[in-house]
């Protein structure tokens, strides 16, 4: 689900950048803060937020809407989390599929439009194409750092949160967070982990080969 949102929010940002806008370079430089900042200071500003008199539960009382339990609530712990993780990881998203955006070669877009293809046409046979390259790669990288995705867990719920923990955080909490530390259970998550990762990968660059050389047939 991150990683979806992170593609998509980014993919469409990207897209509104590469137009050209007044401001563009500010609007740039906005977007891509969430990313420059360090995870611990964006996590823990969240935190405030999302506390039960934080600015958004304060918002939703102004407006009579219901208030609720972000990060006590196990449904709203994992919506905080998908929410959180999503304002961290769309800007890498952004910048990545902006300099894909610009790598497309112009006469393309102007030999479609001569064509009479309209824009979603020129989208879905220009402009994703163009970025396949960048995508896959950007994908991998969004689902591997999701999948370890420790600091946003760990300091948005700490170890108050059993059933929003990831394998990592689970990991930690074996090898750290409990008495008597469980370090050989903790390390077997760790291989776990990485084998997980390892087989996944192996999968998804075998099945993005087997789709270019369907492509270049």
């Amino acid at each position: 689900v991150c990683v979806a949102l992170h593609y998509c929010i980014g993919l469409g940002l990207a897209l509104l950048l590469n137009q050209k806008l007044r401001g563009r370079t500010l609007y740039r430089l906005i977007l891509v803060l969430p990313w420059a900042v360090p995870t611990f200071v964006t996590v823990f500003g969240w935190r405030f937020m999302l506390a039960d008199g934080g600015v958004i539960n304060t918002a939703l009382d102004a407006l009579h809407l219901p208030s609720p339990a972000w990060l006590e609530d196990t449904f709203w712990q994992r919506f905080a989390a998908i929410m959180v993780n999503t304002w961290c990881g769309v800007p890498f998203m952004m910048v990545s599929l902006l300099g894909g955006l610009q790598s497309i070669d112009a006469s393309l877009y102007e030999a479609a439009e001569m064509d009479g293809a309209s824009a979603w046409q020129r989208f879905r046979y220009v402009t994703l194409p163009g970025l396949r390259s960048v995508s896959s790669t950007v994908v991998l990288l969004g689902i591997i750092w999701t999948f370890n995705q420790f600091a946003v867990i760990f300091l948005l719920f700490g170890n108050t949160a059993p059933d929003a923990q990831i394998l990592v955080t689970w990991a930690y909490y074996l090898g750290f967070g409990q008495q008597p530390r469980d370090f050989a259970q903790s390390a077997a998550y760790g291989i776990l982990l990485l084998a997980i990762l390892i087989v996944f990968t192996s999968f998804y660059r075998r099945w993005l080969n087997r789709n270019d050389q369907q492509l270049a047939i």
